[in-house]
């Protein structure tokens, strides 16, 4: 009886256990796994001096080569602009996977600060946190990257040979250009007559 008891309670604790855990748990636990036995294998491949991507190729099949590149396309990671809230968002992702953390700045600035390296609403560390000259000049250098990139965009209209010349010059091939735009529905029947020579 007591043998029983313990097992139930050992039981009733592992459930416990269980529940407490994340919804994810076991597709985080199996990702780790997969991890660990792809480092396994990397290690051997190097080992025997060979190309682990090239070891990895040889074992999967051709049926899930081809479902894996179908997904591939499918999936289009740059879907353009939508909004300027989505155009900030991927430019906030682009900008921080470049950032390249200094890890002994950051213990040293831990052993300094301890516990109030972490704010809370109640922290009043505002205004007491100096960048070093490092960290100034590596914003600096970035900012400006980022302007150079900007002046350097520009999007090049494909020149049309076949299209009929109506300008003297370019900014009047500019202008009507725009002209056309806001004006041409109503023109048109006005400037095919003009063509043909019928016009009254």
């Amino acid at each position: 009886q007591n043998e029983a008891r313990k097992l139930n309670h050992q039981e009733v604790v592992e459930e416990d256990k269980r529940l407490k855990l994340p919804a994810n748990w076991e597709a985080k636990k199996a990702r780790l796994e997969w991890e660990l036995k792809v480092e396994e294998k990397k290690k051997e491949c190097a080992a025997r001096g060979e190309d682990y991507e090239r070891v990895k190729l040889l074992e999967i099949s051709a049926e899930d080569a081809e479902r894996w590149e179908r997904r591939k396309k499918k999936k289009n990671p740059d879907l353009g602009f939508s909004d300027y809230a989505a155009a900030q968002l991927r430019k906030y992702q682009r900008l921080t996977r470049q950032i390249k953390p200094d890890l002994e700045q950051y213990e040293k600035m831990k052993e300094q600060y301890g516990e109030a390296l972490y704010p809370t609403s109640d922290s009043l560390l505002h205004g007491t946190h100096v960048p070093s000259k490092e960290g100034v000049d590596r914003m600096v250098a970035d900012l400006e990257k980022q302007i150079e990139k900007r002046e350097k965009y520009s999007r090049r209209r494909p020149y049309n040979d076949d299209a009929d010349i109506d300008y003297i010059n370019e900014r009047n091939a500019k202008f009507n250009k725009k002209a056309e735009r806001f004006y041409g529905k109503y023109t048109a029947e006005i400037k095919q007559n003009l063509e043909r020579g019928t016009a009254v």
